[in-house]
């Protein structure tokens, strides 16, 4: 089982702050987002931008990058802030 994060404005936009998704194997993160895709459609527009950073394990993941049993995957919306 993986563990799937959103965070702020993903979070309200989705209604949830984490899911749980079983997994038959490793398997890439694309794989991943497709499945995601289908159970919540609302999720594309968000993650097909790109401009959402995903990280597995608090890493920055690619596509290519293999998501196994265990792992926490985490949506990273743009964040606003820094110096005025």
């Amino acid at each position: 089982m993986v563990t799937v994060r959103f965070f702020a404005v993903l979070k309200k936009l989705l209604d949830r702050e984490s899911m749980h998704v079983n997994l038959h194997g490793p398997t890439t993160l694309k794989a991943l987002l497709d499945r995601l895709e289908e159970d919540i459609p609302s999720i594309r527009s968000v993650i097909r931008e790109g401009r959402t950073l995903i990280a597995v394990n608090q890493e920055i993941a690619q596509e290519e990058t293999l998501v196994s049993d265990g792992d926490e995957v985490a949506f990273l919306p743009p964040f606003a802030g820094g110096q005025h």
